[in-house]
């Protein structure tokens, strides 16, 4: 639900402020959101008991250094309207907003066995043209048997299993007989 109303006030932030300024807005919600892992920090936001106007003097500050008069106001409509607590959502989302319109995404290789930088720098490439955007892999030692790539914000999954590939070749055999 988080995440369906982050999308609302994210699109609108991007059409007030424009997309070139939505990349520093969004360093400044990465901060803030960050902030909300600090379990006082969660505390103060989410107690009733704390002044709006607190919570307010909080955010404003921790905005101050872009010197946006919409982005004040923005983190007041935040506060009048209770969605304090969607600021990470809203952190990821402008994150996953940038990387469509720069159409820059990052991803994830999973595997057991080793993959060198040259064979990630190559699955990148073959991913990235497949998909018309410029892909980063980075490379996780897990115990996955086979290849696994991941890219979240494409919602791609690619997987090669070895142990699958085994079934369906004892698969094929058999029919074949």
């Amino acid at each position: 639900m988080q995440e369906l109303i982050a999308k609302r006030y994210v699109k609108a932030l991007g059409e007030a402020t424009g997309t070139e300024s939505l990349a520093n807005i969004a360093d400044l919600f990465n901060a803030i959101a960050a902030n909300f892992e600090n379990v006082k920090f969660r505390q103060i936001m989410e107690n009733p008991d704390v002044a709006k106007s607190d919570k307010e003097s909080i955010l404003l500050d921790a905005v101050k250094s872009a010197g946006s008069e919409k982005l004040n106001n923005f983190m007041k409509l935040l506060v009048e309207n209770g969605r304090i607590n969607i600021i990470p959502a809203m952190a990821e989302e402008m994150r996953k907003e940038i990387a469509r319109s720069s159409k820059n995404y990052s991803g994830v290789v999973y595997s057991n066995e080793e993959i060198d930088a040259k064979t990630l720098q190559e699955l990148s490439a073959g991913l990235g043209k497949k998909v018309d955007a410029t892909v980063v892999l980075d490379f996780v030692k897990s115990d996955y048997d086979g290849l696994k790539v991941e890219v979240s914000d494409l919602d791609m999954e690619i997987n090669f299993s070895k142990s699958r590939v085994n079934a369906q070749l004892i698969e094929h055999i058999l029919k074949a007989i």
